[in-house]
């Protein structure tokens, strides 16, 4: 097979296989009691207890508009709460509940199977070689990424 249809089969392989990945971890994630969308931002409120509103915005390219909406389902589940800043009364405090940790100890269960059942066959070797090689192409489309946006702003 020539270089550019081994280009063209290798990205189309890892739309499928991200198209999967998705697809599955979507069908586990609902058992958690949260859509999807949420769901990644109730992670991130875990991983990051203090980033802001337009700071997930930013994170997940969306508008603050579509993080409220989604922080407003969430607590109304009652898997956040939502303090207004006693210095700024425009900021809020968001925290996870216990109701919240709870489905985020389940993600962490479903991510180690997805990571078993993605691995499944790989050797310590091909894992760390997959890894290098999807670290390369995410730079090469970061960097040209980049570049295209210095074009835009010209």
């Amino acid at each position: 097979m020539e270089r550019k249809e081994l280009a063209h089969n290798s990205i189309r392989m890892f739309r499928r296989v991200d198209t999967m990945l998705r697809r599955y971890l979507d069908r586990k994630v609902c058992h958690t009691g949260v859509y999807p969308t949420q769901h990644r931002l109730l992670m991130e409120l875990y991983r990051n207890p203090n980033c802001s509103q337009v700071g997930l915005a930013e994170k997940f390219d969306v508008s603050a508009a579509a993080i409220a909406v989604s922080l407003k389902k969430l607590e109304k589940g009652g898997y956040i709460t939502r303090l207004a800043d006693e210095a700024d009364n425009r900021i809020n405090q968001v925290s996870v509940t216990e109701k919240g940790k709870e489905v985020i100890h389940k993600s962490f269960l479903i991510f180690e199977e997805t990571d078993r059942c993605f691995f499944d066959g790989f050797t310590d070797e091909e894992m760390a070689q997959f890894l290098d090689f999807m670290e390369r192409a995410y730079k090469n489309m970061a960097d040209e990424n980049s570049r295209l946006d210095g074009e835009d702003s010209k």
